[in-house]
């Protein structure tokens, strides 16, 4: 929709082969995302007959294989060691804590170590995570030892999953431990240009992220911090983004603040995860897609500046893992004063997974008010609507 919308021809790239493939003349093309050589060859065989002007990621599956490519091409990219750090969140944590930036401790675990005694090398409370999974997937707080031998064993259990260790590689064998971060958490939707950071929104995360999982559910932007600490918190990741060394395209990053500062959580050279873009619009009716778009391709961008009207997304969290069964309350919620749009992403019948195991949202409610606070109202009152049966069975 984007691409049309300014006039560019999109190819689409898939791990999986689309079925009107055959009859798309060139719009779709079935890669290779585990084994990167080969996607990058089927890539730059493509474009011996297809000119491509820029490769664009969109999920963190991408990143890599995106890069590569578009380095043997000669196209705009990040480099390759930028985006091999911030493919494992153990890299990450080491680029940013040698940059001098605020860190938590950390430390990188066997999963075929002892957990017992792992648990005497770490402060209390800690966040263990695998080091390349993304959703809040496997992130499990642990405030004594015995949880963090249940985290620990629960972890390993999602990283034993055949599919899991294909998209890890080594990566499945490891487990990140940080120091607990307290504090109020936000999320920033930017665009690197030539080294300098253009914030296109600052959403806030009005409920408590405190564990034992971190499932996010409510998005609003405008921010209703204090302008200073809005400053501090987008300093903080230019600075985050200098040293993981990024230059060019989107980044969404996640960042939590307290007493002692503003500390990264995780940030990614892509844009905002799931259909939660939706809630952005820019200058004269830019989609945020559209900008990334005419970024990458250095076509003019009119305005970046983000509409008046705040905005906001609920991500309908999934209860319990189970069958769903039936929801119901979809047209009340719709007619919630502020609300734009309910949508569903799982069919009924099918098999839902909770966190920390699962990795996707039930679907997402889209707000738009006068107000952030308007906004979150409206969230919140529009999900209290809906009715979800889940058969545990």
């Amino acid at each position: 929709m984007a691409a049309r919308r300014i006039g560019v021809e999109v190819v689409v790239g898939s791990n999986r082969r689309q079925v009107l493939e055959d009859y798309s003349h060139g719009g779709t093309l079935t890669l290779n995302f585990r084994d990167t050589e080969i996607g990058t060859q089927q890539i730059v065989d493509y474009a011996k007959e297809h000119a491509l002007e820029a490769i664009v990621s969109v999920d963190d599956e991408a990143l890599v294989l995106a890069a590569k490519a578009s380095s043997v091409l000669g196209l705009p990219h990040n480099s390759l060691e930028s985006i091999f750090s911030i493919r494992n969140k153990f890299r990450m944590r080491e680029k940013i804590f040698k940059a001098g930036l605020p860190s938590p401790e950390f430390h990188l675990f066997s999963i075929h170590k002892n957990p017992e005694q792992l648990s005497s090398q770490v402060n209390f409370p800690c966040v263990l995570k695998p080091t390349f999974l993304a959703a809040s997937r496997g992130v499990i707080r642990a405030n004594h030892p015995k949880e963090f031998k249940q985290a620990f064993h629960r972890i390993k259990s999602i990283l034993k999953d055949p599919e899991v260790k294909s998209l890890g590689g080594e990566s499945a064998d490891e487990i990140l431990v940080e120091d607990y971060i307290p504090g109020q958490e936000v999320a920033l939707e930017g665009l690197m240009m030539k080294g300098e950071l253009q914030v296109l929104a600052l959403f806030d995360k009005p409920d408590p992220l405190e564990g034992p999982f971190f499932e996010e559910t409510i998005y609003v932007t405008p921010s209703r911090l204090p302008p200073f600490v809005q400053e501090q918190v987008v300093q903080n990741i230019f600075r985050s983004a200098q040293a993981l060394g990024l230059m060019e395209g989107p980044i969404h990053a996640e960042l939590r603040f307290n007493e002692n500062g503003s500390w990264l959580v995780e940030l990614s050279p892509r844009t905002i995860g799931g259909l939660c873009s939706r809630t952005l619009r820019f200058g004269t009716g830019l989609t945020l897609e559209e900008i990334v778009l005419r970024h990458a391709l250095r076509l003019p961008i009119n305005s970046m500046e983000r509409e008046k009207k705040a905005s906001g997304v609920m991500m309908i969290p999934i209860p319990k893992s189970g069958i769903l069964k039936k929801i119901t309350g979809k047209e009340k919620a719709k007619k919630v004063l502020g609300v734009e749009e309910v949508s569903f992403l799982i069919p009924t019948g099918q098999q839902v997974i909770s966190l920390p195991e699962g990795h996707r949202y039930l679907g997402f409610i889209f707000a738009r008010g006068e107000t952030p606070a308007q906004v979150e109202s409206s969230l919140r009152e529009a999900h209290r609507n809906l009715e979800i049966l889940i058969d545990p069975a």
